[in-house]
């Protein structure tokens, strides 16, 4: 084990065992695609990986955020129970399209480069997708919620300078033009996803 992993382990182990230091959001990114790696390298079926990518979604993304960002301007016209709806729809779409995409991935390589505080709240985290006879190196910024200094949680990935959440927020957008800003359309289309 090299030095700098070393001190990345210590430092990992110390913010989950006492909770008096804040987790740093480039050692949080680095910690999240290690477990996810090592996960992905197991032998085990598809379907097991698929639901334990899930589990490690829910503690290191901000499920809940990224919805109600990806519903746009809707959300404020929303009532109580539709915001409900909403979130628990979202989550099980969130949950499958995350999960059954990266369990086709065997091993992805990723190293944190660098790290970039906006404010308060946020922090980019540079990294890199480390290139394969299949594909070349590829860049992804990791945007961290950090509100909460000792619970940083994802927010977006910007790979090549493409953010996945704009472009979710744009396809949903897409749904409920094309149906009368009907929310009830968009609540179908995220269900039809979920159980096919």
């Amino acid at each position: 084990m090299t030095e700098k992993r070393l001190l990345i382990s210590i430092i990992i182990f110390f913010s989950i065992t006492t909770n008096s230091l804040s987790i740093e959001p480039d050692v949080f990114v680095q910690s999240t695609v290690n477990r996810a790696s090592k996960l992905l390298a197991e032998n085990i079926p598809k379907d097991q990986k698929i639901e334990r990518l899930k589990l490690i979604a829910k503690e290191t993304v901000d499920i809940r955020g990224i919805g109600f960002y990806t519903l746009g301007a809707k959300r404020k016209s929303l009532n109580i129970e539709e915001k409900k709806r909403y979130s628990e729809l979202f989550e099980e779409y969130f949950l499958k399209s995350f999960s059954s995409r990266l369990a086709e991935y065997t091993n992805p390589e990723i190293d944190v480069k660098d790290k970039e505080k906006l404010n308060e709240n946020y922090t980019i985290v540079k990294s890199v997708l480390k290139a394969t006879n299949e594909r070349p190196e590829i860049n992804i910024d990791w945007r961290i919620y950090t509100k909460d200094p000792d619970n940083p949680l994802i927010r977006d990935l910007i790979i090549e300078g493409l953010s996945l959440a704009r472009t979710q927020k744009e396809e949903f957008a897409s749904v409920l033009n094309s149906n009368e800003n009907n929310i009830i359309a968009l609540f179908n289309v995220l269900k039809e996803f979920s159980q096919n």
